[in-house]
């Protein structure tokens, strides 16, 4: 497949139409339709259901779609990789983060960092566990702040010095909103709204001292904002690390017995950095050991 005609492709996918794609792409309509036939021809799959006023993206092009947006970044990302200099060190670095109030000590290690290097700009990802270690996996992303239990076999890290503390987050008017602290006795029978990460789960169900399947679970969540909504409407309560924010009408009260966990920033330890990347790493490898 050639980059060529991956953008051809999405250019399709996105219009619908190859009138209008091939308008955009300045190349005759018969050219984007057979790149586009001769595509499928190579893939042996049909891309398009076509009609005589639209095309729609069929399963598998919708699967070539999300694969070729990935290949065509990736490739623009070597490219200004392969453009950088060390002497005036530019380019972009990609980090995967959960939220975490460990985030403000990376957010020091960036601002420092940026001091030396003003010319390199930040891609900052937020999602799960299960999100940001598949895109370290596949390259997209460079560095990943990751709360553990989590697999770092294949990564080298440094551990965060920030401890992440669990509580709930229940609304104002809550029989729990009136205590400072919640046990687990409080919430045997509460609808909880917890992680979607089961390494998380098993942490809170052994803090619950019960199996995560007898856990009253009425939802999961991967970000906190979607679910402090459904809290809001007493769907139920959030299990949830302690953040830096406030939500109209919800409380946050801490765990008893204190439920904390570390967190670590992680990179593969066999993969080669461009520049930029590799000078960051280095930066924090050096700020963990008080070289700097």
């Amino acid at each position: 497949m050639e980059l060529r005609v991956l953008n051809y492709f999405l250019m399709a996918a996105r219009e619908e139409n190859i009138t209008r794609a091939a308008q955009l792409l300045h190349v005759t309509q018969p050219t984007l339709s057979r790149q586009l036939m001769q595509l499928e021809e190579e893939l042996g799959v049909k891309l398009f259901d076509r009609s005589s006023h639209s095309i729609i993206l069929t399963n598998e092009g919708m699967l070539l779609k999300r694969r070729a947006q990935e290949i065509i970044n990736l490739a623009e990302r070597t490219r200004t990789e392969l453009e950088q200099r060390e002497e005036n060190l530019t380019g972009l670095i990609s980090i995967g983060s959960g939220e975490l109030q460990s985030m403000g000590e990376l957010s020091r290690f960036i601002a420092d960092f940026r001091d030396s290097h003003p010319f390199i700009t930040f891609d900052v990802y937020s999602g799960n566990i299960a999100g940001i270690k598949a895109r370290l996996e596949n390259g997209t992303l460079d560095i990943g702040l990751l709360l553990e239990p989590v697999d770092i076999s294949k990564y080298e890290f440094i551990r965060m010095n920030v401890r992440e503390q669990w509580g709930v987050l229940v609304k104002e008017n809550s029989e729990l909103a009136g205590k400072k602290i919640v046990t687990p006795s409080d919430l045997a029978e509460q609808p909880l709204i917890i992680p979607a990460s089961e390494a998380v789960q098993g942490e809170l169900a052994s803090w619950l001292g019960v199996n995560v399947k007898k856990m009253n679970i009425v939802s999961t969540y991967n970000l906190l904002y979607n679910s402090a909504v459904m809290a809001q409407t007493g769907v139920g309560v959030i299990i949830c690390l302690k953040l830096n924010c406030n939500y109209d009408n919800l409380k946050f009260i801490p765990l008893s017995p204190l439920l904390e966990l570390s967190s670590v920033l992680a990179w593969k330890d066999s993969q080669v950095f461009p520049p930029a990347a590799a000078a960051f790493i280095d930066y924090i490898k050096k700020c963990s050991k008080g070289i700097m």
